[in-house]
């Protein structure tokens, strides 16, 4: 269980990822391997609550006390329907302003959230077996940043050290061909 866990929680760190390339991409620019290095870092970071320098259950557990903190407004220890409403409301808005600073508001950001993660938790499982090349059940920041680089290169098609827009389409549309779905767009 704890295993499952951690691993859990670092594939969907990796997936988070692969939306800061999808978000670079939004914005048309090209993205370096240094930058993507650089944004697994930060993302590692983020993800490592306690600075231990490993991704496991520890930080899962810390993100999800932070989390019912921050919505528990009244500070009892439990969370009333009222609470969890507003919760909703306030993730639902910073969504809606992310969407609009990104401008993303026709075809682009909405219909990812939800086509992007078909299968999401067996993929992000196996993302995490990947990552996890020691089989201790953490995800250390070098495979942390092993993992991302190892996806960068794939998308790099042209091993010039830059994923440009069309190597990013080129690589969406294989992925979903072997997934079964649709071709690239």
């Amino acid at each position: 269980m704890k295993k499952t866990l951690i691993l859990a929680l670092a594939a969907t760190s990796l997936t988070a990822g692969g939306i800061a390339y999808a978000q670079e991409a939004q914005r048309g620019g090209d993205v370096t391997r240094s930058a993507a290095e650089t944004r697994a870092a930060t993302q590692f970071a983020r993800m490592d609550a306690n600075s231990d320098g490993v991704i496991n259950t520890a930080d899962r557990e810390a993100r999800m006390r932070a989390r019912f903190d921050a919505q528990d407004a009244d500070g009892n220890g439990q969370l009333s329907f009222e609470e969890m409403q507003a919760s909703r409301e306030a993730r639902g808005e910073a969504r809606e302003e992310r969407r609009a600073e990104r401008g993303t508001e026709g075809r682009g950001g909405h219909r990812m959230g939800r086509r992007g993660m078909r299968g999401g938790g067996e993929m992000r499982g196996m993302m995490m077996q990947r990552a996890d090349t020691d089989g201790d059940g953490a995800i250390s920041q070098a495979e942390f940043t092993a993992a991302a680089l190892t996806r960068f290169d794939r998308m790099d098609a042209d091993s010039d050290g830059t994923v440009t827009a069309e190597e990013r389409q080129a690589q969406r549309g294989e992925r979903r061909g072997r997934r079964g779905g649709q071709p690239a767009e």
